[in-house]
């Protein structure tokens, strides 16, 4: 397996496929770099040479106590943008990715980055506060804790087979195969890092980040997100970029990376065509 070790210690894991212009993939809680495979293999075969994760407690790296938080996973992929030597990267993250990415890009600079994407993203702040009042109470991801806490094996697969990728709506097809994978990925990571995750998700505040950020970023989000909805997060943060530019899709879930992966895709690619 292709790891590094950062500064304290942790082992990341991630995969490193073919050449040119680095696209660098952050997932979304509690997942693992698999969740971007058919990303991976689309620009693969599109010319770009892609790179993906599993953040520290996730996936293959290390289950590690500590450090379960936007700081840390932002050094963590830093030392991997430097480890690789990445230039003119695209960053594109995913949920709780979107705001790694975010705090990477404000916490470590632009140097070696062209452009991003933020998918179905955290940012600017999920949890309610006097500032952000169309934010979720506290009590709900007090509540994601608690579930996860008393048996996460039940609470990942009803994520999956319900809100996650819409399935809970009326007329939707679950894919048994899709809720599986979710599942597995979710397992193979560490309870610790997951139960912190879900602070570090909900109540970091990015707004200052997304202030600092300068370089393009397609901001992508459904307006059936059920996970991180929609009103508290894409449009906030794309006004808050200076270089933003905001993608509503109608009718798509939180997990339209793989619900709804050819349309994805292909407005991805065509943003990072349009030079």
């Amino acid at each position: 397996m292709s790891t590094i070790t950062t500064k304290d210690g942790v082992e990341i894991y991630y995969k490193d496929w073919g050449k040119g212009q680095p696209i660098v993939f952050s997932h979304g809680w509690p997942l693992s770099a698999d969740d971007w495979d058919g990303q991976m293999l689309f620009f693969a075969n599109n010319g770009f040479r892609v790179i993906a994760h599993d953040r520290r407690g996730h996936g293959r790296s290390s289950q590690v106590a500590d450090g379960h938080d936007m700081d840390h996973y932002a050094d963590d992929l830093a030392a991997l943008t430097a480890h690789l030597d990445l230039k003119g990267a695209v960053h594109v993250g995913h949920s709780t990715g979107g705001g790694e990415v975010v705090r990477y890009l404000a916490r470590h600079g632009e140097s070696r980055v062209a452009r991003a994407v933020l998918i179905s993203a955290v940012p600017p702040l999920m949890v309610k506060t006097a500032n952000n009042p169309d934010g979720l109470p506290k009590e709900v991801f007090d509540g994601l804790q608690a579930q996860l806490a008393a048996g996460r094996t039940q609470f990942y697969y009803d994520l999956a087979a319900g809100p996650f990728y819409g399935y809970n709506r009326p007329g939707a097809k679950p894919a048994q195969s899709v809720i599986w994978n979710w599942w597995r990925q979710g397992m193979m990571g560490g309870a610790k890092a997951h139960y912190d995750g879900i602070v570090a998700f909900s109540q970091t505040d990015f707004t200052d980040d997304l202030k600092k950020i300068n370089v393009p970023v397609l901001v992508m989000h459904g307006d059936d997100d059920q996970i991180v909805p929609y009103v508290a997060s894409a449009p906030l943060s794309a006004k808050l970029l200076r270089n933003g530019t905001l993608k509503t899709y109608k009718g798509f879930p939180h997990g339209m990376p793989t619900t709804e992966a050819a349309t994805i895709n292909a407005d991805v690619l065509a943003f990072l065509k349009n030079t």
